[in-house]
């Protein structure tokens, strides 16, 4: 089954005595719609609600007491009402204002009915047409499907107690690693998914991604305003997907004639649909991790497998032995950061990468991630230990002694020194361990402190 993982979280939602109604955020096709409906089966009354139709949307126009409303919306759904339980899933909710509006009418006149709301571009209709009721609401992020929703729906759940475990994917690893080469190049859109699930053909996938990128293109474009943005926003539809995983310069993005502030623009919109993400660098190694958005920042995108189709770069990737070696390595860390959004479910949740100061030597590394008030430097990255050295670099400035190697090889943890004699451990996890990083990093931290 599909978003196994945020079925557990909306039932965490439902017990929740103080729970408030409940905004999921994420792109178009990632499977919101889905899940809501599956939830929708632990409730007596289940009313979903689609606002792309007018008499729903008129519904939320009377100027009527919520508590007589709601008589209303279950003779629009065609129900009667049960005793129990009832969830009103008020779905492309962007389309009335009124009812966003009303959102926290529900938390305040009528906590006893669960409520969720979904659209796009909601941000965009914040600035434009609407306020939230701030502290009334919760939110969500619901992403494409991750490695192990993947496992779940391609009939090979076996795997999963495994990943829990991390010395013991050994004996499984060229398993896994064949199976996340797959979703690597697939992706985790859940239509995408459950195609494949069903055929095991690759080739028949083409045309769902491309209905998918049309479809992303012709939503943004209802939200943007003036002659040009329009035109900004189809050119990084089109060109930037080439751009994963890499940094970018906004002025003359991918040889444009388009300025800085144009681009941007562009980015933001695209940001705000949760296509994609500008992960800026930060030159911390202690908490916070302070984006600097003065700097270029790296480009990731929201799903692998849009990439490489959209970019052209399939067979690149079908074809390589190691996911290090596709596509000069930009596919291995538009993945590692694909997985790394799936540790949580924050809809502000940024990633972020590590840089040295400006008055220093260069030096990169590819991701760095926070929990429980420490960095956690990530390199997406074969070879020997002592080619670490942007690594090695962090670790001498930080007080950190856990440092993360992403490869294609087994679960290891090695005892590593610095040039300047700091010893650290090197947790070497392989792409599918990804996922569990925030499982296996405590455990290793207890270990070794």
């Amino acid at each position: 089954m599909f978003k196994r993982e945020i079925l557990f979280q909306l039932e965490q939602w439902k017990a929740d005595t103080h729970r408030k109604p409940l905004i999921l955020r994420g792109a178009r096709q990632v499977g919101k719609t889905t899940v809501v409906n599956e939830f929708g089966k632990q409730f007596e009354n289940y009313l979903p609600l689609n606002l792309e139709k007018q008499e729903a949307v008129a519904l939320f126009d009377l100027a009527i007491p919520l508590k007589d409303l709601m008589p209303l919306l279950f003779a629009h759904c065609g129900k009667i009402r049960k005793e129990g339980t009832t969830l009103l899933f008020i779905d492309e909710i962007q389309n009335s204002a009124k009812a966003i509006a009303l959102l926290r009418y529900f938390y305040e006149e009528l906590p006893d009915i669960y409520v969720i709301a979904a659209g796009s571009l909601l941000e965009n209709l914040v600035d434009v047409h609407a306020s939230f009721p701030v502290g009334r609401v919760q939110y969500m992020a619901i992403r494409p499907c991750s490695f192990r929703e993947f496992l779940g729906a391609t009939d090979e759940e076996a795997l999963l107690p495994i990943l829990d475990k991390p010395e013991l994917t050994v004996a499984f690893h060229e398993r896994l690693m064949i199976l996340f080469n797959i979703y690597t190049l697939i992706g985790g859109m859940p239509e995408v998914v459950q195609l494949y699930a069903e055929r095991r053909d690759i080739l028949s996938l083409d045309s769902i991604y491309e209905t998918l990128l049309q479809g992303y293109r012709d939503d943004v474009e209802k939200y943007a305003n003036g002659k040009l943005l329009p035109e900004v926003l189809r050119f990084v539809l089109k060109e930037g997907w080439h751009k994963a995983g890499q940094i970018v310069t906004l002025g003359g993005f991918a040889g444009s004639s388009y300025s800085a502030r144009e681009v941007n623009e562009a980015f933001r919109m695209l940001e705000k649909a949760m296509l994609l993400e500008l992960v800026y660098p930060t030159t911390a190694t202690e908490v916070p991790a302070t984006p600097e958005t003065k700097r270029m920042p790296k480009l990731i995108w929201l799903d692998t497998g849009l990439v490489n189709y959209a970019a052209q770069v399939q067979k690149e990737v079908l074809g390589a032995k190691d996911i290090m070696d596709a596509w000069r390595g930009m596919i291995a860390e538009q993945i590692v950061a694909q997985e790394l959004l799936t540790l949580t479910d924050k809809v502000s949740q940024k990633r972020s990468f590590w840089v040295r100061g400006k008055k220093e030597s260069s030096a990169e590394v590819d991701f760095v991630w926070v929990q429980d008030s420490m960095i956690y430097p990530i390199e997406v990255k074969s070879g020997h230990n002592a080619h670490l050295r942007s690594i090695h670099s962090f670790m001498e400035r930080s007080s950190q002694t856990v440092a993360v190697r992403v490869w294609s090889q087994p679960y290891s943890l090695d005892k590593v020194k610095t040039v300047n004699g700091k010893e650290f451990w090197l947790l070497n996890l392989p792409f599918y361990l990804v996922g569990k990083l925030n499982k296996i990093v405590p455990v290793v931290s207890a270990k070794q402190s």
